[in-house]
C-alpha cells in the first residue's frame, strides 16, 4: 500500500521534512518514489508542489499518514 508521509532531512537541530509518496513498508528516508512537498516545523511553512497530483493519488487508494493529515488541516488544505 502506498502512503503519503514525512521524511526527515536537514542537519541535527535544524530539521525539515519532505512530503513523500512511498510504500508503507519502505524506509521513509531513502525508499520514496516521489517528493510531493516540504514542511519546516520551525517556521510552520508547508509547501505542496502540485495539489492536483496529490488529489489524484488519493483517489487511487493512496493514504495519508495521521501526521500529514493533521498538518494539512492546520494549513487549511482541503482534499
Amino acid at each position: 500500500m502506498l502512503k503519503i508521509r514525512l521524511s526527515r532531512a536537514g542537519k541535527k537541530d535544524n530539521a525539515f521534512f519532505r512530503l513523500v509518496l512511498t510504500e508503507h513498508t519502505a524506509a521513509a528516508k531513502h525508499g520514496y518514489k516521489k517528493v510531493l512537498g516540504f514542511y519546516n516545523p520551525f517556521t510552520k511553512e508547508f509547501k505542496i508542489k502540485d495539489l492536483e497530483e496529490i488529489k489524484k493519488y488519493l483517489s487511487n487508494w493512496v493514504q495519508l499518514t495521521p501526521r500529514v493529515e493533521k498538518i494539512m488541516k492546520a494549513n487549511n488544505i482541503e482534499l
